[in-house]
């Protein structure tokens, strides 16, 4: 009997019986399978694995990333954490760059454009134009009447109608009480321009408000606007010259508000030119004036000196007079007799007649000269 082991596959040998050698070496196989399973599943669990984590970096990159916002040069911007500002005082407002926040509805962002000009327009006293008026700059053609509802229009001092409309650029100055104290600081900031208008119209008169003080009168807007906005507190800056204002007269009467402008133009020009002429005529009788009065105050010292001295002449004479009149009287006499007679051409005595009969005087008042006798003797 032969003991060696027979060998798998020998001729004649089946394969299949038991306790060969096939049916021993299947319980390690199907080890070999769960091993070869488990490794695989294992492999599988780690490639899982890294792509969970790729997906979980990924996740948290563009959680970050989700977070990055921008602030614009001519903004900042506000943060809201549930809905409440976050910082305190300059902190509150985050400048231009990059910044970072948790994803809505934690975080909110408000942008407030502060580096902008926004521009307000009143119409409410304005008369109703179509936009293609408006456009060209037309006025709408008269209708005789105003439209109530439909034109606006303002009252002045005097109890005139105008037409009058502003125009307000502003800048926002505190961006946390233009944003959150005012459901629209816009609408709002209109309102104050309308109450300016007819405010300041109801204390100018049609003529200033018109032509003479145009400039008074959008001053006075403008002070009023920055008078409630600071009362309000509404956060806008309001520089000068930012209020810009127009007036107009009502559109059926503008023709005989212009003829009364021009009437007053040319009473102004006649006015202007009758000043010199005024002036002129004013000094030259002033200077006449003068030399009249000087005149008259030097005639006035000169007579009082003549007075004054020949009442003094006369004080001296006096005792004279005095002391024995019919001598005095006799002395003044050829005194002035001697005066008269110095210049005379001609001197004629008259002695007393014997018989005390007064002469008779003949004057021959168309006596030739001298001189005319001696040439015509001559002649003959």
């Amino acid at each position: 009997m032969n003991n060696e082991p027979s060998q798998p596959g020998h001729k004649g040998e089946p394969t299949d019986l038991p306790g060969s050698s096939k049916s021993a070496a299947a319980p390690g196989s199907a080890q070999g399978a769960e091993d070869a399973s488990a490794q695989a599943l294992s492999e599988a669990l780690r490639s899982s694995f890294t792509i969970v984590k790729l997906l979980m970096g990924a996740l948290v990159m563009a959680f970050i990333l989700s977070g990055v916002f921008t602030v614009k040069p001519n903004q900042v911007a506000i943060k809201l954490r549930l809905g409440r500002v976050l910082g305190v005082g300059d902190g509150q407002l985050l400048k231009p760059g990059l910044h970072w926040k948790l994803p809505y509805p934690v975080d909110e962002i408000v942008y407030v454009p502060v580096g902008e000009s926004h521009t307000v327009t009143s119409t409410a006293g304005w008369y109703s134009q179509t936009p293609e008026e408006a456009a060209e700059g037309r006025k709408p053609q008269p209708l005789g009447m105003l439209r109530s509802g439909v034109d606006g229009y303002t009252l002045a001092g005097d109890g005139d109608i105008i037409h009058a409309r502003a125009t307000l650029t502003y800048r926002i100055g505190d961006p946390i009480n233009y944003v959150f104290n005012f459901a629209n600081p816009t609408n709002l900031l209109q309102h104050i321009l309308d109450n300016a208008l007819f405010y300041v119209s109801a204390r100018f008169s049609a003529d200033d408000a018109l032509y003479r003080n145009k400039l008074a009168f959008q001053e006075a807007v403008q002070a009023r606007v920055e008078k409630l906005v600071e009362q309000l507190k509404l956060g806008v800056r309001i520089e000068s010259g930012e209020v810009r204002t127009e007036t107009e007269p009502p559109i059926d009467v503008a023709e005989a508000f212009n003829n009364v402008i021009k009437a007053q133009q040319q009473g102004d020009i006649k006015i202007q030119e009758a000043g010199p002429y005024a002036r002129g005529a004013t000094n030259k009788a002033v200077g006449d004036a003068s030399v009249i009065f000087r005149g008259g105050l030097t005639a006035s010292n000169n007579l009082v000196t003549a007075v004054a001295a020949e009442a003094d002449r006369f004080a001296k004479l006096l005792p004279s007079y005095q002391a024995n009149p019919e001598l005095f009287k006799r002395r003044f006499l050829a005194e002035r007799i001697g005066q008269a007679l110095t210049n005379a051409q001609y001197k004629v005595f008259l002695p007393e007649r014997a018989d005390g009969k007064p002469w008779e005087l003949r004057l021959q008042l168309s006596k030739e000269p001298e001189i005319r006798k001696k040439e015509s003797s001559k002649a003959e």
